[in-house]
């Protein structure tokens, strides 16, 4: 169990819980399971879902493959960042993607 103290107040606890192969809608892409705590007494779960056509153009684009640890790292990242911006996140559970979108600037904090 880790400890997150967020911009929004709460200090959240989590683990890594599971990840596997999977689809949202038309996007095909990995998914990663945190089981998160905010009074360590209820927990549930943060999905961060990772389209896999960002991932083969952020690689088409640099000249590199994206490795599995990269790809785990922006998850964390991606998670940090909403228990920063979603106040009551326990209340919501909403899933979060990473994507065209947000896969620069989450890589950029990782310095990549």
């Amino acid at each position: 169990m880790k400890s997150y103290s967020a911009a929004t107040g709460y200090v959240y606890q989590y683990y890594f819980y599971e990840v596997e192969k999977s689809k949202r809608g038309e996007f095909a892409g990995t998914e990663y399971v945190y089981m998160t705590s905010v009074d360590r007494k209820h927990v549930f779960p943060v999905r961060i879902f990772i389209v896999k056509d960002a991932l083969e153009k952020w690689s088409a684009r640099t000249g590199r493959a994206f490795t599995g640890t990269e790809e785990y790292a922006v998850a964390k990242m991606r998670l940090f960042q909403a228990f920063d911006e979603v106040e009551e996140l326990s209340a919501k559970t909403p899933d979060f993607m990473v994507d065209e979108s947000n896969l620069d600037a989450l890589l950029g904090q990782l310095d990549l």
